[in-house]
């Protein structure tokens, strides 16, 4: 069994059906990519994932437990965590409350250990963080925030991570230091679901792919074997 199996989900704002009975898999260990233009139900597909809306038919199963009866935070509780569209931070709050909040499942006597292993990951895979940790988090830069929100999520200790148009907004350089700490992390034993508008650089890193066309998958296959695809080229990658 795949760590994540999602089997004919569909997902509706009202009368607007966003995603129309989309399957698809996530084994552990490995990175996979969700591919597609604005409006084809990429982030629907993952808040729904992290039990921030509920499902109108479909199941998700992740680690061999139905998900979509679970609130989001019972979700987080058992090792997914959800790293969001638009950063999301708490910009009145410092880098290191940031960081606690984002460990707020790990209660007990255990919580100091937990916070400090988490904070010294945070700031070995982005020793910026450190250096501004007293910090408030709305005066960073775009990229700095970006690193933020993935620390933060990863301080949940999540076996699969999903993240949300990482690379939005941000400077080529930035984003290519981004992607670095994505496989950094996938390296640890963090399997990602990656949902990125920047096709080429994340059917670089990622094992697999499927590319979502108006709330439905249009084609899905290896990265390599969709990098050769025709049609994919000329339709997300300049080609």
């Amino acid at each position: 069994m795949a760590l994540l199996e999602i089997e004919d989900l569909q997902v509706r704002y009202g009368a607007i059906q966003a995603v129309r009975g989309i399957s698809l898999q996530v084994e552990a260990g490995e990175i996979a990519a969700v591919l597609g233009s604005n409006g084809a139900g990429k982030t629907t597909t993952l808040r729904t994932i992290a039990g921030l809306l509920q499902p109108a038919e479909g199941t998700i199963v992740f680690d061999g437990m139905d998900l979509h009866k679970m609130s989001a935070h019972e979700i987080v509780s058992h090792g997914l965590a959800h790293c969001p569209e638009g950063r999301k931070i708490f910009s009145t709050l410092t880098v290191d409350e940031n960081l606690d909040l984002g460990a707020y499942m790990h209660r007990g006597p255990k919580l100091p250990e937990v916070l400090r292993e988490g904070k010294e990951r945070a700031f070995h895979l982005f020793p910026i963080l450190k250096e501004r940790r007293n910090q408030l988090g709305g005066t960073l830069s775009g990229g700095e925030q970006q690193m933020l929100a993935i620390a933060r999520s990863l301080m949940a200790k999540p076996k699969l991570l999903t993240l949300d148009e990482p690379s939005m907004g941000l400077a080529p350089i930035v984003v290519k230091t981004i992607f670095e700490i994505i496989r950094e992390v996938n390296g640890e034993g963090v399997t990602v679901l990656l949902v990125e508008q920047n096709a080429r650089m994340a059917l670089r890193l990622a094992n697999r792919a499927y590319v979502l066309e108006t709330g439905r998958i249009a084609t899905s296959g290896t990265a390599q074997e969709l990098m050769s695809d025709d049609l994919l080229r000329a339709s997300y990658l300049g080609a």
